[in-house]
């Protein structure tokens, strides 16, 4: 080899030495512990190998420098750079490079510049004209933050320097880009740390389309790699008769990247400190949280209410927390724990949580669980307690059940070879107690409902006659239920599809009344029965038959298939003698008309020999064209009809079931097109035919504009307290204005009252729910607000609608800001009639 080789070889292994040190980001001097110097550093990590291509390699002698020249690019490690020209300075240790300068690094971030001169470990120097690009993480959307500044400063590799720098995650506008951005931050200095992973700005404004809005001489954020960082929160203003003004400033702490904290003060000028923290640890398996929150009112007064009747001083608060956890694939629990000082501490400080159902600002209630789930391939088990506590002013805490539990089991066996089809096996086990019976009286002519209230309702039952509902009962009531079953499919050479069931399901049940007080109206009260024990066995059998008959027409499919079951069975026991707590509620309609057992739950069971038939209608076209149709009935034949026994609640009265020849029941279903879609679920009278149950919905897109409406109709039942039919309807929509500019709206009307509301106006009764919206979201920027109103249950006077805006505005990676204003306090500054 000659002298001059030798020396080019030199320049080009310095070459490479140098820019495997740019692209690495690391000290060149600390990646190896070989005698070279050079060649010690080279590479990253052990694997690590430097990639160049350039049309051309230049050594000059005289200045001692080595440069790669033409359309260079240079790939290590994970990181590219490209320039038209990359020069090493063996004289200063300075690398160089000039037009078009790009480096891209591992993680997506993007730094350009019309020039780069930095040191040879990459470590300081300055870059002209540079403009970063890094991805946003775990946004949720394809958003990038984006540096600006004519001239930067590189220091010691950790920070970055941006002198007259901007920020922002808007992308540029493609057809002017250099049109402003929606919003950006304008600093005299943006300070990027990369150790702290925070993005200082220095006399900053922050500009919308250009217009500057705001100058804050000093703040931070973090950068938009970081998922979690300690530091303040947006703050929310308040502004409140009730409350007073203030503001509520979170602050963020993360211990760990498994562990944080999240501290929610407030402060409230009429009422004084509100104390709210967070706690939230991820573990292997799960996670949990637990928050609290209290206050030491100054004026418990100002509510302007009667003091509720669990009572509370001006000491107010409330602990949550929230559990998950697996034990392994199969098997996981959990919990949700809320509890408060009083119902109303949630809604007058705007609080809630996971277990908190809430409807805007309105609290309703609060619903503590613990539960052990496990799911197996065809079987499952849950075991769930429950404690409910009522955030109305309607609610009687002493009428909530403590469940202690709901325990169900449910699995599926192939059956033997012998007799072929599935086995079932189904159980349930229910225990609970509450202090005091719930129940609702009817008048004694047996057509409108008495006001709620525990004496009212109680003298005016007709005991023994069981004129009322007894929607729970004082006391412990325990009921454990096994049922198995088997069923079998049959399709014979015509396509007749045959299945034979049968089902044997056990009950044992026992009751111990609260029969402390006048208030304790209790079981034996409704029942006639006291602390007993009792048992009950249904069996029955059954077989269902259909006959699909599939065709071609018009270019679809059709699909016409007649449905027909009977189910043999002996007569329901007990009824009206034991609790009804599980199934109270009862629809019929076409999706319980083949059940074998119509009822909803295991304290009522259906007995005697029913017969279901019915037939439905599929079609099925080109471009999105589907119809399906179905109708129905069901007839008693024999043996006592449960749905025809009062019981506990009367729930057969007025279903459709009570009579030999039940209603008929149908459903409608038509979409002519993708995106628009409308159907219906109809009871017709068995007589007239007259629609004794009406819903139905509409739901399309057409271009920018979305909606959905839904109707519901149910005639007159006097005979549980409904003179008049209840009748309403319900629409939402969504209207994109623009691309990014969209309108929204829902409205629930009680049609029953709008017919006799003379006023008719925003401020009418049959108004149930009405919100209006609009909202502004790109890649960068959500922006919306919405005033909500809602009448107030049970609210004849002074404050009787819950009427709230809110407002919200996030700003990608620099944070959000929210407003939320109750507009429904009256001038007493009262939040609640009583």
């Amino acid at each position: 080899m000659t002298v001059g080789h030798a020396r080019k070889a030199l320049a080009t292994m310095a070459l490479a030495t140098a820019l495997v040190a740019v692209l690495s980001h690391v000290p060149a001097y600390a990646q190896g512990t070989g005698p070279d110097p050079i060649a010690g550093r080279v590479a990253a990590s052990p694997e690590a190998r430097l990639l160049v291509e350039a049309d051309e390699l230049v050594y000059d002698n005289d200045r001692n420098t080595v440069a790669a020249v033409g359309n260079v690019e240079m790939n290590y490690d994970g990181r590219t750079l490209q320039a038209d020209r990359v020069t090493y300075d063996r004289n200063t240790g300075r690398v160089f490079a000039q037009g078009n300068a790009r480096l891209t690094q591992a993680d997506g971030t993007v730094v350009t510049g019309d020039r780069f001169e930095l040191t040879e470990d990459f470590r300081s120097g300055f870059i002209d004209s540079l403009r970063v690009e890094q991805p946003v993480v775990d946004s949720g959307r394809a958003a990038t933050g984006r540096f600006t500044a004519p001239r930067a400063e590189r220091i010691e590799g950790e920070q970055t320097i941006f002198a007259r720098g901007t920020y922002t995650t808007c992308e540029p506008c493609a057809q002017n880009p250099s049109r402003p951005p929606l919003w950006q931050v304008k600093a005299a200095r943006i300070i990027h740390d990369n150790e702290e992973k925070t993005i200082y700005y220095e006399n900053a404004t922050i500009e919308f389309a250009g217009v500057p809005i705001a100058y804050i001489p000093y703040f931070w954020s973090p950068d938009p790699s970081v998922r979690r960082k300690t530091g303040f929160l947006a703050p929310t203003p308040i502004i409140s008769q009730t409350l007073g003004n203030g503001a509520r400033v979170p602050f963020f702490v993360n211990l760990a990247p498994n562990y944080d904290i999240t501290l929610r003060p407030a402060y409230y000028s009429r009422q004084g400190f509100l104390a709210d923290a967070e706690w939230r640890h991820r573990l292997m398996t799960g996670s949990y949280s637990i928050r609290a929150a209290g206050i030491f009112e100054n004026d418990p007064a100002a509510f302007g209410r009667r003091e509720p009747p669990e009572g509370f001083d001006e000491s107010r608060g409330m602990i949550e927390s929230v559990g998950r956890f697996s034990i392994n694939p199969r098997w996981s629990f959990g919990w949700d724990i809320t509890m408060v000082s009083d119902r109303f501490f949630l809604s007058d400080y705007n609080l809630g949580g996971s277990s908190v159902s809430a409807i805007s600002t309105y609290r309703s209630e609060a619903i503590s669980s613990l539960f052990l789930t496990g799911v197996g391939e065809r079987s499952f088990f849950e075991a769930r307690g429950y404690y409910f506590k009522g955030l109305s002013s309607a609610d009687f805490q002493k009428h909530q059940p403590i469940v202690h539990p709901v325990i169900d089991y449910d699995r599926r066996f192939e059956a033997p070879w012998a007799i072929g089809g599935e086995i079932g096996l189904t159980a349930n086990l229910t225990s609970l107690s509450r202090e005091a019976a719930q129940f609702q009286a009817l008048n004694r002519n047996g057509t409108t409902i008495v006001t709620p209230g525990l004496q009212a309702n109680y003298e005016t039952c007709r005991l023994y006659d069981r004129d009322c509902y007894v929607f729970g009962v004082s006391g412990t009531y325990t009921r454990a239920s096994i049922e198995t079953s088997w069923r079998r499919r049959f399709i014979d050479d015509w396509g007749q599809a045959w299945t034979p069931f049968a089902y044997a399901r056990a009950d044992a049940m026992w009751f111990s009344p609260n029969l402390t007080g006048f208030e304790n109206a209790n079981v034996a009260t409704f029942t006639g029965r006291d602390d007993d024990v009792h048992g009950r066995v249904m069996p029955g059998v059954g077989l269902e038959y259909s006959f699909p008959l599939t065709g071609e027409i018009l270019g679809g499919t059709q699909v016409l298939e007649p449905i027909a079951q009977i189910v043999a069975r002996p007569d329901e026991t007990l009824i009206g003698d034991i609790p009804n707590e599980d199934s109270q509620s009862f629809v019929f309609d076409d999706t319980g008309l083949f059940e074998w057992d119509k009822f909803t739950g295991f304290d009522r069971s259906e007995g005697g020999v029913r017969g279901n038939y019915g037939v439905q209608y599929t079609f099925t076209g080109t471009r999105g064209l589907y119809l399906h149709a179905m109708l129905g009935q069901s007839v008693h034949i024999a043996g006592r009809n449960a749905f025809a026994e009062r019981g506990l609640l009367d729930i057969g009265t007025g279903s459709g079931l009570e009579n030999r020849f039940s209603d008929v029941v149908g459903r409608f279903e038509v979409s002519p097109f993708r995106g628009l879609r409308a159907g219906a679920r109809a009871r017709f009278d068995n007589d007239d035919f007259s629609v004794k149950r009406l819903e139905a919905d509409l739901t399309g897109v057409v271009g920018p504009f979305s909606a959905t409406v839904y109707y519901a109709r149910l005639s007159p039942q006097p005979e549980l307290g409904y003179t008049t039919a209840r009748e309403g309807i319900t629409a939402s929509s969504t209207l994109y204005v623009t691309q990014n500019w969209f309108m929204t709206g829902d409205i629930s009307v009680d049609l029953d009252k709008y017919r006799n509301d003379t006023s008719r106006g925003f401020d009418s009764d049959a108004i149930t729910s009405m919100t209006i919206g609009a909202g502004y979201e790109d890649e960068c920027t959500i922006f919306t607000v919405q005033l909500t109103s809602r009448p107030i249950a049970g609210a004849t006077s002074g404050q009787r609608y819950n009427r709230t805006i809110l407002a919200r505005l996030e700003l990608l990676t620099l944070g959000s800001v929210g407003f939320s204003q109750d507009l429904s306090q009256d001038p007493l500054g009262r939040t609640r009639t009583q």
